[in-house]
C-alpha cells in the first residue's frame, strides 16, 4: 500500500539519520510509532506524517527533524516537502501507474492479502425464534452477517455460517397454542386471543398464523388431540418461511443448528456435570449457581432453576463448547445490544471449562428505525408490524442489503423507505450502482460505431473490440501515464481498497465497504465530468479507458462478491 511504502521510507530514513548522528540527541527509534494520514488539503500531498513527537528525544525543533529525515530519503520520482513538523509525500507516476497495473494483473483478487494467519471461523448470526416472520432488525443482522462472511472469506479465512434455531423454549408451546386459536377461527368458532395484556403475552396474535392454519386444515379435519402436533407443524412452517426469505435475501447459511437437538444429545447436561465436577457450581435457594464471578462476570448466574429446568444460559454454554469441540479457532456472534450483559457470563463459562475465552468475539448491534413518510414505524411480533419480507418487497433486495450494512453496527440505523426507492444520487445504493453502469456504458461506447440518425452515415468506433481486449490482456503501467496528473485522486481512491479490506476484516466492520464504494463512485463521477474519456487522442483515451475498466472491476468486486449486491451494466 502507498501509505505503507511512505512510512517505511520515513522509518528507514530516521534510522539512517540516527546512525549518522543527524537527529540531535536521539539514539533509537521505535518503528510503528508514527502514523501517516491524508492531508485535508490534497495540494500538500497524498500522505503526511507528523514527526513533532520525536522532538522530546532529539531535543531539536520539529522542522529541523523533518528536514534531517529528508536527507536520507531516496526520492526517485516521488515528491517530499516539509511544513512545520510535517513531512508531506506525493506519489510519483511510477507508483500510481504500477497500482493500476496491479488491478489488471490481480483482477478479482486485488486487495486480497497474500499472507495472513488464516483461521477456521464459525460466524453465528440472526438465530431467531421459529415463531414468526423476521422483523427488520433480523434483516440488519442477516445483511451484516453475510457481508462479514464474504469479507472474511475474501481475506483468506475459512468461514462457516451458522443459524442457531431457538426451538427448545416455552415460545414453541405459545406458538402451538396460538395456531390452535387460528384453526378454531378457520373452523368457524367465535374465539379470539385474550384481551388481558398479561395473558396475551402467552400468544402470538399476528395474522401471519392464518395461512398456517389454512395449510394445516388442508390435510386435517380439526384440532389434534396433542397440542405438540401443532407446535411441530407451526415451527416447521415458520422455519421454511424464514429459510426461503434468507435465500431470497442472498444469505446462505452452512448449517441450521437446533437448540432442541443440543438438549436431546445430552451435551447440555454434560456441560453442567463438568462444571459441578470441577467445583464451579454451588446450590442456593434450591437452584444451581455457576461461579461466573470468578471469571470476570459481575455476579454468579443460575444455570438450573429450583424447579429443575435449565436457564437460557445453560444451553448457550453447551452450544459454545460444542462449537469449540467442532474444531473452530474462533467464534464470532452477532447479537443485539440488549445482550451486552450476556457476553461476560458466556466467556466465563468457556474459561471455566478449560477453553480460551478470547476465542469468542461478540459484535453488539443497535436496532433499526424504519421511517415511512417521515414517521417511525413500530415493530413487534404480537401486533401488526412491518416485516423484513414487507421491506424487501417494497424496496428490493439490493437496497435493503446496502442500507442495512451501511452504518456502523453500534449505531442505530434509520432506514428511510422513500429514499431507498429513489433513482437519484441521494440514494446511496443507486449512486454506486449507477457508477458501475456508467463505467460499463463507456466501455461499450468506445467499441461501438456511431450512426447519424438523419443521414445514416456511420462513424467508426474509436477503438476496436480487439484493441480493447488487448489493452485488458496486455496492460502495462506505462499505458496510464498520460492521464496520471488528471486522475491522481481517482487512482489513490482505487489503491485505498486494499487498506479498506484489511481494516474492515480485522475490525469486523462492513459499513466501511459501503462507505468506500460511495467514495469511489464519487471520485469516478468527478473524473468523468472533468475529463473527456473517449477522444481523438488515442494514447490519452487508452489511459482513461484503463482507469474506467479499473473502476468497473473494483466496484464489481465490492458489490457482487462482498456486499452481494447487483452490479448492473445498464440502468
Amino acid at each position: 500500500m502507498i501509505k505503507d511504502y511512505f512510512i517505511n521510507e520515513i522509518e528507514n530514513a530516521i534510522e539512517l539519520a540516527i546512525k549518522e548522528n543527524k537527529l540531535g540527541a536521539m539514539t533509537e527509534f521505535k518503528r510503528g510509532s508514527l502514523n501517516p494520514e491524508r492531508p485535508k488539503n490534497s495540494d500538500f500531498g497524498d500522505y503526511a506524517v507528523n514527526v513533532s513527537s520525536l522532538a522530546r528525544f532529539a531535543k531539536i525543533a520539529p522542522p529541523q527533524i523533518a528536514n534531517s529525515i529528508l536527507e536520507y530519503i531516496n526520492k526517485e520520482d516521488n515528491e517530499y516537502t516539509v511544513i512545520g513538523g510535517f513531512i508531506n509525500f506525493k506519489a510519483g507516476k511510477k507508483i500510481l501507474s504500477d497500482l493500476v497495473e496491479e488491478i489488471f494483473t490481480r483482477k478479482k483478487d486485488f486487495g486480497k492479502p497474500e499472507n495472513i494467519e488464516a483461521e477456521k471461523i464459525i460466524l453465528e448470526y440472526v438465530s431467531a425464534n421459529p415463531t414468526g416472520p423476521f422483523h427488520i432488525g433480523h434483516g440488519r443482522w442477516a445483511a451484516m452477517g453475510s457481508v462479514l462472511a464474504n469479507l472474511l472469506k475474501f481475506y483468506g479465512h475459512d468461514v462457516y455460517q451458522e443459524f442457531y434455531i431457538n426451538d427448545a423454549g416455552s415460545q414453541i408451546q405459545k406458538l402451538g397454542n396460538s395456531l390452535a386459536i387460528r384453526i378454531r377461527q378457520e373452523l368457524g368458532e367465535d374465539v379470539d386471543f385474550p384481551t388481558d395484556e398479561i395473558e396475551r403475552k402467552n400468544y402470538y396474535p399476528g395474522e401471519y398464523l392464518i395461512p398456517v392454519a389454512k395449510k394445516y386444515l388442508e390435510t386435517h379435519n380439526g384440532l389434534p388431540d396433542d397440542i405438540q402436533e401443532l407446535c411441530d407443524f407451526a415451527k416447521e412452517y415458520e422455519e421454511k418461511v424464514q429459510r426461503d426469505l434468507l435465500d431470497k435475501f442472498k444469505v446462505n447459511f452452512d448449517n441450521f443448528y437446533s437448540e432442541l437437538s443440543l438438549h436431546k444429545s445430552g451435551k447440555v447436561e454434560e456441560c453442567v456435570n463438568k462444571l459441578k465436577a470441577s467445583g464451579k457450581i454451588y446450590q442456593k435457594d434450591g437452584a444451581d449457581w455457576f461461579r461466573s464471578s470468578d471469571y470476570g462476570d459481575d455476579q454468579d448466574r443460575v444455570i438450573k432453576k429450583a424447579d429443575g429446568s435449565n436457564t437460557y444460559l445453560t444451553a448457550d454454554i453447551a452450544y459454545h463448547i460444542d462449537k469449540l469441540e467442532r474444531g473452530f479457532d474462533r467464534m464470532i456472534n452477532i447479537w443485539g445490544a440488549d445482550h451486552h450483559g450476556y457476553v461476560a457470563r458466556v466467556k466465563a463459562s468457556i474459561e471455566a471449562l478449560g477453553y480460551d475465552p478470547n476465542k469468542l468475539e461478540v459484535l453488539l448491534g443497535q436496532l433499526v428505525n424504519l421511517v415511512i413518510d417521515g414517521n417511525e414505524v413500530r415493530m413487534g411480533k404480537r401486533k401488526n408490524m412491518v416485516t423484513l419480507e414487507d421491506l424487501i418487497d417494497e424496496v428490493g433486495v439490493d437496497a435493503t442489503r446496502f442500507w442495512m450494512s451501511m452504518r456502523n453496527i453500534d449505531t442505530t440505523l434509520d432506514f428511510d423507505i422513500e429514499l431507498a426507492k429513489k433513482s437519484t444520487d441521494e440514494n446511496p445504493v443507486f449512486y454506486v450502482q449507477y457508477a458501475h453502469a456508467r463505467a460499463c456504458s463507456i466501455l461499450r461506447n468506445v467499441i461501438a460505431e456511431k450512426i447519424n440518425t438523419e443521414t445514416g452515415e456511420k462513424t467508426p468506433a474509436p477503438m476496436s473490440e480487439a484493441e480493447l481486449n488487448e489493452l485488458i490482456k496486455d496492460f502495462n503501467a506505462d499505458m496510464v501515464i498520460p492521464t496520471i496528473d488528471t486522475a491522481r485522486q481517482l487512482i489513490l481512491k482505487l489503491e485505498e481498497y486494499k487498506s479498506v479490506i484489511k481494516n474492515s476484516a480485522e475490525s469486523r466492520q462492513v459499513y466501511t465497504i459501503c462507505r468506500y464504494v460511495q467514495e469511489l463512485a464519487s471520485e469516478f463521477h468527478s473524473f468523468y465530468n472533468a475529463n473527456r474519456v473517449i477522444s481523438d487522442d488515442k494514447e490519452m483515451m487508452k489511459a482513461r479507458i484503463a482507469l474506467v475498466w479499473s473502476v468497473k472491476t473494483l466496484l464489481h468486486n465490492a458489490l457482487e462478491d462482498i456486499l452481494a449486491i447487483t452490479a448492473p451494466e445498464r440502468m
